[in-house]
Parts: structure tokens; sequence; C-alpha cells
């Protein structure tokens, strides 16, 4: 083995570079540089292709590890994409204005987007999937249905941490609320949701979507002028998607039902 200075100093400097890469918690650039080293000399690479891939490889896993926290944060129930859901099926459905939305340019100015329609018609696909683009896009997005929200501030009120909670469903980019009106809310449900509602006003966007049209909201939840400026609050900036179709949710189970009887079909035959 060669002791010569020029070898004990490029040792020395490889030594130092890892731990250089350690103590700036690099630790994905730390464990390629061996292989983009070797890369340098077999690729003839320059110094400035060789820093840029060993940086590339940093940057993309420090991506990776975010979009899985963002993930992880959603809360989205399925995994659902835009792509999963099919028009076709659903005539009641505007894929035009979808597509728009699914551009997420109503998060630039705040804007809400309401899904309402009878249940089963995609209202929580449409709103997963938009909810999971924000996600992609590097937005934090949080998913709650109506229930669990007022649940949640309840709990908080009793506890002395209502300000916290405010806080919490103030801060995602994007909050979906979803089955508004499935179920009864309690007393002091539609004060929760009109105060978080209230919170995000002008500031950030919620996708929430319901089964009750904005004409019954006084009546279904029973508050009428907490009702009202929910709703004037909900549409001063916002797209209302009104699904009057068949059941999506129905439809799916049928062709999944006909494809599982064509099946056995073919093999009895």
């Amino acid at each position: 083995m060669s002791t010569s200075p020029a070898h004990m100093s490029e040792a020395r400097r490889y030594s130092q570079l890892r731990a250089h890469l350690s103590y700036l918690k690099l630790n994905d650039a730390f464990e390629a540089l061996p292989r983009v080293l070797d890369q340098v000399r077999t690729e003839n690479l320059s110094m400035t292709a060789a820093l840029e891939r060993l940086l590339e490889i940093e940057v993309e896993a420090t991506e990776s590890r975010r979009l899985a926290a963002r993930e992880r944060f959603a809360c989205l129930p399925e995994p659902w994409t835009l792509s999963d859901f099919d028009f076709s099926a659903q005539p009641g459905v505007d894929e035009k204005l979808i597509r728009d939305l699914a551009t997420l340019r109503f998060l630039d100015d705040a804007s809400n987007v309401l899904f309402v329609g009878p249940p089963g018609v995609g209202k929580t696909m449409l709103s997963v999937a938009l909810g999971r683009s924000a996600v992609d896009a590097g937005h934090r997005v949080y998913f709650t249905t109506a229930a669990e929200l007022a649940a949640k501030c309840h709990k908080a009120a009793l506890e002395g941490r209502w300000k916290t909670c405010m806080r919490f469903f103030a801060g995602p980019r994007l909050l979906i609320i979803d089955e508004l009106g499935y179920l009864p809310l309690p007393e002091d449900g539609a004060s929760a949701l009109f105060q978080v509602i209230n919170q995000r006003y002008l500031k950030s966007s919620t996708i929430l979507s319901t089964n009750v049209g904005i004409a019954d909201w006084a009546s279904a939840f029973g508050d009428a002028t907490v009702a009202a400026a929910m709703l004037d609050r909900l549409l001063h900036r916002a797209t209302v998607v009104g699904i009057d179709g068949p059941s999506y949710r129905l439809r799916h189970h049928q062709n999944h039902a006909e494809t599982l009887r064509q099946g056995v079909n073919a093999r009895v035959s």
C-alpha cells in the first residue's frame, strides 16, 4: 500500500468530506459518496457534474421524506387520484370543471369547493383526488369528516384546548370536510364548524362535501343564523359542484359483480 504524501492527502480529504456530509446530516449523500466517486472515474465526470449528482441524490431523498410526511398528515382515507375516477360512469359530473380544479388554481386565492349531491355519486372520491393532487404539489392538506371535526372541537373545548384546536384546523393550505349532513351534529357542532370556516375565511381553501342542498342548510343544521353565516363565508369565493346522477358507488359494485359473473361463466363453459 502506498504511503506517499499525495495518497495520504487524498485519503484525508475523502475522510473529511464524509465527516462534513455527516455533520450537515446529508445522510443520503453520505451513503452515495463512494458510488458517485466510482462514477467520476468510470464516466470521467467533471467536478461540477459529480457535485450535482451527489446533491441530486440528497434533494430527491429529502423530497421523498417530505412527501411521505405530508401524506401521513393529510389522513386521506384512500389513495385515489383523478385518474381513478370514471367520468363516463357519472354523467352528473362536469369533467372539464373538475380538471380545472385539479390545476389547484383555487388555492391561490383561497377559494372553496363545495360538492353537493346525494350519497354515492362520487363526492368523496373527487375530494380525495383533489387533496392528493395538492399533497403531491407540496401543500399541507388535512381530511376529516364533519362529525369527526365536531367531536375534536368539542373535546378540545372540554379540555381547555380550544385555541390550539382552532390553530390546527386553520393551518392546512387545504382542509377537506367530508360527509356534512350525513350524521346529525351535536348541539355545538354547527357552531364549531362555523368557527373553523371563519378561521380559514379568505386565508386558505376548504373542500366540503354534503348531501344537503344549500337551500336546506338552515333547517338541516338547526340554527338558521349559523348556517347563513357559514354559507356566506363558504360561498364568497367558491365553486359549487352539483352532482345529480346515478350512484357511482353502486355502478362500480355492479360492474365488479358482472366481471366476476362473467369470469365464473367462462370457467364453467
